[in-house]
């Protein structure tokens, strides 16, 4: 039989790992959004079908404790792959007290920021220039090595926020990456009333940054550029912007049926579920047998349900008794 190097080994036990998480993803969401739809769930779901492939390959390209990640709304594949624990999004969109946000936050801004993941801001761009504030603290602290990265759709790169955010980045130089998921809508504006150029990639140069163009459709080309992309920043090489093209498979959010987006448009590849085709990749390249990829939806499908379980248990918030101080205070019991 012929060696396999230690390369090959790393390369298959990374695409193995992020289909995982992929597929945890895409059964917990499936799971809160029957939660939603059963009236169970308070304030707006946003699903992430058809982007875990982008998501999932940015989380495990980073190191969990030592860098940043800032996730947005369809970014829950990320999250699980740099390291929130699945009872997190569970007792957040159940308003238990004992989630990160004790129940008293949207169910999409959550966050453990002491642990490199800051809690989501909705307005669009925004987290850009929050990360780049968290990476010159890094830097004011003596930590050079440590990369932050911001997840942002389409239709954020139209913002002020967004540019003032990577001007500064770029003139600072900051181990910045910017993943741009391009999933063709920003909510049902398309992507021809955004922008007048080629590609998001562009704009890079503009800003005198490097920039990387994926199919976000296709998990290991979303590996192979981000693994490249955050290795660049931590070598000093400064921000990075990875441009994944993609198509939400959903509406914006579970209230939305997303009548707007063409079914020819859906019928192009950019249509392609990375799940499935990450599947068929592994099955095609003898890295997982179709049996293997049944356990393994199997155990996650466990794993959802004993999270959700364990979250419809805890304790909601009681207004009476709440202190409502802030999360990072010192008072906080």
């Amino acid at each position: 039989m012929p060696e396999v190097s230690v390369a090959a080994v790393a390369e298959a036990e990374r695409l193995r790992g992020a289909y995982r998480w992929m597929l945890l993803a895409r059964r917990l969401e499936e799971k809160i959004s029957s939660l939603y739809h059963s009236g169970k769930i308070v304030g707006g779901v946003y699903l992430g079908r058809g982007q875990e492939a982008f998501s999932a390959a940015l989380g495990v390209s980073l190191w969990r404790g030592r860098d940043i990640f800032a996730p947005l709304i369809r970014d829950m594949a990320g999250r699980l792959a740099f390291g929130e624990p699945l009872l997190d999004p569970a007792r957040t969109y159940l308003g238990s007290v004992l989630g990160p946000m004790r129940g008293r936050d949207g169910n999409i801004h959550r966050g453990r920021p002491a642990e490199g993941m800051p809690a989501m801001i909705s307005h669009l761009g925004s987290m850009v220039s929050v990360v780049c504030g968290m990476l010159m603290a890094r830097r004011f602290k003596g930590d050079l090595e440590a990369v932050g990265a911001a997840c942002v759709g389409d239709g954020a790169t139209s913002t002020g926020a967004f540019h003032e955010a990577v001007n500064l980045a770029a003139v600072e130089r900051l181990p910045l990456v910017i993943a741009v998921a391009n999933n063709q809508f920003a909510y049902s504006t398309p992507t021809e009333r955004q922008f007048a150029c080629r590609d998001l990639t562009d704009r890079a140069a503009g800003y005198g940054i490097e920039g990387h163009a994926v199919d976000g459709t296709d998990l290991a080309e979303c590996l192979m550029v981000f693994e490249h992309a955050v290795a660049r920043a931590r070598a000093g090489h400064g921000p990075q912007l990875v441009v994944g093209t993609l198509l939400r498979l959903t509406g914006h959010g579970a209230h939305d049926d997303a009548a707007y987006v063409p079914e020819a448009l859906k019928r192009t590849p950019l249509g392609r579920d990375c799940l499935e085709r990450a599947g068929q990749h592994l099955i095609t390249r003898g890295l997982a047998t179709p049996e293997e990829l049944d356990r393994w939806d199997r155990e996650v499908t466990e794993e959802v349900r004993q999270a959700v379980a364990t979250a419809q248990q805890d304790p909601v918030p009681e207004a009476a008794g709440e202190t409502w101080r802030a999360l990072c205070s010192d008072l906080q019991p």
